[in-house]
């Protein structure tokens, strides 16, 4: 266990990004060693890239494209293109947990159907999704300068019921071209090993 109780990962690789497109390309290689059945937890703060980093993802996976974040509608499924570079491969299902306050909201939206056939990204699922899988990667993706918090964005909000609520703009500026370091952790038999990370196009380790 880690000092915050929670495990402690098998890995952990520290990458620096500074633009979009290393983002997205940090995304189509990690990709490449992704499966079905594969559970990716993202986190940070706003316009962190966990958006633009789930683009390249389903870019890499041969996914149908127009990813955004899933926000008002919890969960979008983007299913594999016969005529992409992964023909066959697994979807991709692509989850905003910001609004669910539990595991048990989770079960709600029975990601148990599509696990089995998919990779699941989830932004904003730390501490809510880790019984899904006995596997999964934590992407932590950090802007040099924040934007500050969910939190802070829901009180700079106001009334979140005539704004469609604070995860709105959980992604505002995703796609600016600035430093941003990405850590990403492997935990369980599935991620035993750290894939080769370290020299991906358009990425440097920090």
């Amino acid at each position: 266990m880690s000092g915050t109780g929670r495990p402690a990962a098998n890995w952990e690789v520290t990458l620096a990004a500074t633009t979009a497109e290393q983002t997205q390309a940090l995304g189509r290689h990690i990709a490449e060693v992704l499966q079905a059945g594969d559970l990716l937890v993202l986190s940070g703060e706003l316009g962190a890239g966990k958006t633009t980093f789930t683009q390249g993802l389903g870019e890499g996976l041969g996914v149908r494209a127009g990813i955004i974040s899933p926000t008002f509608v919890l969960v979008r499924i983007h299913p594999n293109l016969p005529d992409g570079p992964r023909p066959g491969g697994p979807d991709l299902v692509h989850v905003d947990a910001y609004r669910l306050g539990s595991a048990a909201e989770i079960d709600d939206i029975d990601l148990e159907n599509t696990m089995d056939s998919s990779v699941t990204v989830v932004e904003w699922g730390l501490d809510r999704v880790e019984h899904l899988s006995e596997s999964r990667l934590e992407i932590d993706l950090h802007r040099a300068i924040g934007l500050g918090t969910a939190a802070e964005a829901a009180g700079d909000l106001g009334d979140a019921g005539t704004t469609g609520g604070p995860s709105a703009t959980l992604d505002f500026d995703d796609d600016t071209d600035e430093p941003r370091t990405i850590v990403v952790r492997g935990y369980g038999p599935r991620w035993a090993t750290a894939p080769a990370l370290g020299g991906f196009e358009g990425g440097l380790p920090c």
